[in-house]
């Protein structure tokens, strides 16, 4: 008799007869799939690319969902249990994969359908940051200029309401790179033979309510579509021989970064 003993199949052969094996494989082909909000996201290895829907959201990413929901419940688009169950999810969330189905049947503000795009911004897109520019306190809130004139512009905090009077001189407020205070501000202008004018950048929601008598508020510029979580500024006061005027621009260095149109010949 020998006394040779059958040999132990390696871990690597044993593992590679296990997958091989048809029950193996089809206990594999039956494995449920998880995906949506809650499923969790498969480890990232050094050197993998990372897909977009995969990345971690910040906290302004989720405050940005957060305030679209806030609006749907307003516009009567969400219930409140249902409202109450997508913001626990919002908070909860993740990754980019997590947040998009909680907005993705809501239409963004100005009509844009809200998928990844509009509610959440992927990875490599523009976006305001409205979250991190909104909150404060005001850095000023009075204007006044008698024969002279005032300006406001680069980095200031626009308060919940300003005051800017212009009695034969002329003030301008540049709202493009300011931070507000509140999601919306009130702004109180009264020129008296003379003129005010507003910038704000794209994106953002005006409301004009001031009057005119021999003078004029005048709105010029098409805000586009309305950003998510972009404030709100009203315009109102009283303009006598004088005037107020509202510009939509966006600032020079967003106008560099679009690309020039060749002239065609």
């Amino acid at each position: 008799m020998s006394d040779e003993r059958p040999q132990k199949p390696l871990p690597e052969e044993q593992l590679s007869r296990e997958t091989a094996s048809p029950e193996r494989a089809t206990s594999l082909e039956k494995a449920p799939s998880v995906s949506g909000p809650g499923a969790s996201v498969p480890p990232v290895l050094p050197g993998q690319p990372v897909a977009a829907p995969a990345l971690r959201a910040s906290d302004a990413d989720r405050e940005r969902v957060v305030e679209r929901l806030r609006d749907a419940v307003a516009e009567g688009r969400l219930d409140m249990e249902e409202f109450q169950e997508r913001l626990e999810a919002a908070y909860a969330s993740r990754t980019y994969a997590e947040l998009e189905p909680l907005t993705r049947d809501l239409p963004a503000v100005g009509g844009i359908p809200a998928g990844s795009a509009a509610a959440v911004a992927g990875p490599g897109q523009e976006q305001a940051a409205w979250p991190e520019r909104i909150g404060g306190a005001g850095t000023s809130s009075t204007a006044v200029a008698v024969m002279s004139g005032f300006q406001r512009k680069g980095q200031w905090t626009v308060p919940a309401r300003f005051n800017a009077v212009a009695f034969w001189g002329g003030g301008d407020l540049d709202l493009r790179e300011a931070n507000f205070s509140q999601r919306e501000v009130v702004i109180t202008c009264i020129a008296v033979m003379g003129g005010i004018q507003i910038t704000v950048p794209p994106g953002v929601e005006v409301d004009v309510r001031g009057i005119g008598v021999m003078g004029a508020f005048d709105q010029r510029g098409n805000p586009g579509p309305l950003q998510p979580g972009a404030p709100r500024v009203v315009v109102t006061g009283f303009a006598m021989w004088g005037g107020v005027e509202i510009r939509v621009k966006p600032l020079k260095s967003d106008r560099e970064k679009k690309p020039r149109r060749r002239k065609e010949l």
